[in-house]
């Protein structure tokens, strides 16, 4: 039997002020950070979600103690003296925990260390990071390619040059740069292919920075100094890649939403998705608590955009484009065919269910403005695709969301924050 969701049409505009959880990818690059640094760390307002847990699951295997059951938590770093774990590390469907964990088992004492994963993160890219990896001396069995990948502890990076490709993702980057201030010299990080996915390097950096890093960037990329990290005491901001879900909402329902803790100056790139819902006609202030969305009294508009710098923002986008008059188009969407799941094809499928004028062109979306009817979509086992999916229901009566418990990814509370029907058991 298959669950689904119902979701209700709300009676009128939606008028909230959301708090939305902390921030996935600043929590876990944190964690990562306190991992190896040197004494207690405290981490405030951070993500318990699926992929928190997975990163959890890693630094367990290294040895780090956590400490994850209260406000803060708490993380005892080993600086240097990661070990290799005693089993393969599990790091779920968390592409970002991951590649990360590839580069902190180079770092390891003791042994191989192994990491696998499930659903799709085993069809998800690595090789890139890995010919990084071996470039700098490290052992790496993989797949084919893929997960499960097993890495030969040494103790740490050599660091100087070290380039790598960026075209398939941006957590490449991420991965070397946070293993970077570990390595026996300085680094030379440099960048190739990276489309529009600059901003969450900028996130890496600022967490990195946090914690003690010395990082400047240049032409090419990044010097990273070999300075070892420190332990300190740091807060997680709001998510915006899941505020992107409240701002849709009060797009597509002619209301008014105001995000607490979220202003327009964040450096997350999904805040991003504010200025384009200001582009299709809302209007953006700031609140008493944070960045509001207002859209009372006005009709959306289609936009002609780039998110290549947003893309985990790129589906709620689409979702407003369908309450939008005419014609949206949205590029920059190649990196979507390689998330939880190929997140174009996804959309287009399930939007098509309902009704929806949608189609993929290449590595855009083309998207009109649509009247839609009730049915069952199905979240291919994919957060972003349920919670933008989801959002219908707010306006079209009858949507379902099948195997609604994939949000727990990111955020464990969407049906509720929403005020979701009751599940339902289905064949399937």
């Amino acid at each position: 039997m298959n669950q689904t969701m119902s979701i209700r049409p709300l009676s009128a505009p939606i008028e909230a002020v959301f708090r939305v959880p902390g921030s996935k990818s600043i929590t876990i690059r944190a964690m990562a950070c306190a991992a190896m640094a040197t004494g207690r760390s405290h981490i405030y307002g951070a993500l318990a979600a699926e992929d928190t847990q997975a990163m959890a699951r890693a630094l367990a295997g290294f040895g780090v103690s956590l400490d994850d059951h209260g406000e803060p938590w708490v993380i005892d770093g080993l600086g240097r003296h990661l070990r290799a774990p005693n089993q393969p590390i599990d790091a779920g469907e968390s592409g970002l925990t991951a590649r990360i964990s590839m580069v902190m088992a180079s770092l390891a004492d003791g042994g191989d260390t192994t990491i696998d994963g499930l659903g799709r993160l085993r069809e998800r890219p690595i090789r890139d990071l890995v010919d990084v990896l071996v470039s700098q001396g490290v052992a790496i069995t993989t797949t084919d390619g893929f997960l499960p990948v097993t890495i030969g502890g040494q103790s740490g990076l050599w660091g100087e040059e070290m380039e790598v490709d960026c075209s398939r993702s941006s957590q490449f980057a991420t991965a070397l740069l946070i293993g970077s201030p570990m390595a026996s010299r300085p680094s030379v990080v440099k960048l190739n292919g990276l489309q529009g996915s600059s901003g969450y390097l900028d996130v890496t950096v600022d967490v990195m920075e946090k914690f003690g890093a010395s990082v400047e960037p240049t032409i090419t990329g990044f010097d990273v100094a070999a300075t070892r990290y420190e332990s300190t005491d740091f807060v997680v901001e709001p998510d915006a890649s899941a505020a992107v879900y409240p701002m849709t909402a009060a797009a597509i329902t002619s209301g008014r939403v105001e995000l607490d803790g979220l202003r327009a100056t964040t450096r997350q790139p999904d805040m991003a998705v504010a200025g384009i819902l200001e582009m299709m006609g809302c209007r953006l202030e700031d609140g008493e608590v944070g960045l509001v969305i207002d859209a009372r009294g006005i009709e959306l508009q289609a936009v002609d955009v780039d998110l290549s710098g947003s893309p985990d923002g790129a589906l709620a986008v689409g979702i407003a484009c369908l309450f939008a008059s005419g014609e949206s188009r949205l590029g920059g969407l190649s990196s979507l065919r390689h998330k939880e799941s190929d997140r174009m094809a996804a959309l287009t499928a399930e939007i098509g269910k309902l009704g929806g004028d949608i189609a993929i062109e290449e590595d855009s979306l083309r998207i009109s403005g649509s009247s839609l009817h009730a049915g069952v979509v199905d979240s291919h086992g994919d957060h972003r695709v349920a919670m933008s999916l989801a959002l219908i229901g707010l306006v079209t009566p009858g949507i379902e969301v099948s195997h609604p418990e994939v949000v727990n990814k990111t955020w464990p509370g969407f049906w509720a924050a929403f005020g979701a029907g009751n599940t339902q058991q289905s064949p399937g």
